[in-house]
């Protein structure tokens, strides 16, 4: 499944600092059961909007991490917060199949 956000960087703070944050976050977070990467991409003609993605094996492996979150992680969060401001996109479910281009289907 993936689990999909906006994150609005708000003046005076950068995508580059909202990355790092993000990057020592994330590196905690995918070492929960079921974790399965996560992507940050910034938005063509507005870098102070992110999108970001998590990708997990269920949502039942992604909400047992979000409900036991390590107290680094929370911290982390935390010190963003004041520099952001967050739009859950939604939960989306894994394709059953994808096609990629210079792949067999």
């Amino acid at each position: 499944m993936h689990f999909l956000f906006e994150v609005h960087i708000k003046p005076g703070y950068s995508a580059e600092q909202y990355a790092d944050a993000w990057v020592r976050a994330s590196r905690m977070i995918q070492q929960a059961p079921g974790a399965r990467g996560t992507r940050l991409h910034r938005k063509i003609g507005d870098p102070d909007v992110l999108l970001a993605i998590a990708t997990w094996n269920s949502k039942g492996e992604r909400d047992a991490m979000e409900n036991h979150l390590p107290e680094r992680v929370r911290a982390i969060i935390a010190a963003q917060a004041p520099f952001v401001d967050i739009r859950v996109i939604g939960e989306f479910e894994a394709p059953e199949w994808e096609v990629l281009p210079g792949r067999d289907v």
